[in-house]
């Protein structure tokens, strides 16, 4: 429970529903020491008459999210935060938790449903097409998607706050969407310039294809691939970040065609039902949240990495981004995007 609307209404439509609920908050991260997320869920908790614990991750969030952040991006790569949070932090402390008080379900308020197929538990996507989240929940394993309970999965974002405001949370109904990584949601060169050495961030060299130098640029973790506006350079045609070489500090600079690519290799992944999704020609891949869904056709190599073959062109393909396949609104697994 973060103290947001989604959150909390998932609770109370789960007190509705009859369960016994206990409310969970966990302390990730504080932008300048601020908790009144905590305050704003203790209060709703004792308003539900149910039981309220806090359990703060302050430390292990910094060593799994941040550090990986600011050591992704200096690498010249293209970090997906919230993806490995939800994926690898969040619900596995839910799960851990749940286990230590012996409770068996565990819910959040995801804009995502759930569907048994072939004997496998799948994310299948939100009602709400504009608030699904599907996308960040690819690396899940089976015993976690078994006890999940996504009491909102089948609502609108505008009944969710209905639902609030019906029962009495006029401020739980009006609360705001956090927007972008939850400690750096605006500006990310601002808080990698406050956390790395300041001799990391170097001025270096725009170049072209052929290695010509364009003009200067701040420092190449500045910059991402596919990047066309804030390059700070006014030329007579269009330019898109095309690679980061890290080692000599230097951001290659295209045209879009430059950029597009018929193939990727995934690490890390995950995949709920091989035979849903290996070798067949019925696939998307979504590389973006509400982007770019492109058929494609999944294969397993020997090195145990996945080669992603793409029907049509995709641009802007960045290491260190997920990619995440689905079939319709069921979402068959996903990984993150190998250097070229």
């Amino acid at each position: 429970m973060s103290g947001g609307t989604d959150s909390s209404v998932a609770a109370l439509l789960l007190q509705d529903a009859g369960y016994e609920v206990t409310g969970v908050t966990f302390r990730f991260y504080e932008k300048e020491g601020c908790t009144e997320y905590l305050d704003d869920a203790r209060d709703l908790c004792h308003r539900l008459g149910i039981s309220h614990i806090v359990s703060d991750q302050r430390e292990v969030f910094k060593s799994t999210i941040i550090d990986y952040f600011i050591r992704e991006y200096m690498d010249g790569h293209t970090p997906v935060p919230c993806t490995l949070c939800n994926n690898y932090l969040k619900w596995t402390l839910l799960r851990k938790l749940a286990d230590q008080m012996g409770i068996y379900h565990i819910a959040t308020g995801h804009y995502v449903q759930k569907q048994r197929i072939d004997n496998f538990w799948h994310i299948t996507a939100g009602a709400d097409k504009d608030k699904d989240q599907s996308f960040f929940l690819w690396g899940l394993p089976q015993d976690i998607l078994e006890r999940m309970l996504l009491p909102i999965g089948a609502l609108t974002k505008l009944r969710v706050r209905e639902i609030a405001e019906e029962r009495g949370f006029q401020k739980v109904a009006q609360k705001r969407d956090s927007l972008g990584v939850c400690f750096c949601p605006m500006d990310y060169r601002t808080f990698l310039r406050s956390n790395v050495p300041v001799e990391a961030i170097q001025r270096g060299k725009f170049v072209d294809t052929d290695g010509n130098f364009i003009a200067w640029h701040e420092g190449y973790p500045f910059y991402t691939i596919g990047q066309r506006r804030g390059l700070g350079i006014d030329l007579n045609q269009a330019v898109f970040v095309k690679e980061i070489i890290p080692s000599e500090n230097k951001v290659v600079l295209g045209n879009l065609k430059s950029l597009e690519r018929t193939e990727m290799q995934l690490k890390s992944w995950n995949i709920i039902n091989p035979s849903l999704l290996l070798d067949r020609d019925d696939v998307i891949v979504k590389i973006r949240y509400r982007k770019q869904a492109n058929r494609c056709t999944v294969t397993l190599l020997p090195d145990n990495t996945l080669h992603i073959t793409l029907y049509e062109p995709l641009t802007a393909i960045a290491a260190g981004q997920a990619a995440a396949f689905y079939r319709g609104d069921t979402l068959l697994g996903g990984g993150i995007i190998m250097e070229e």
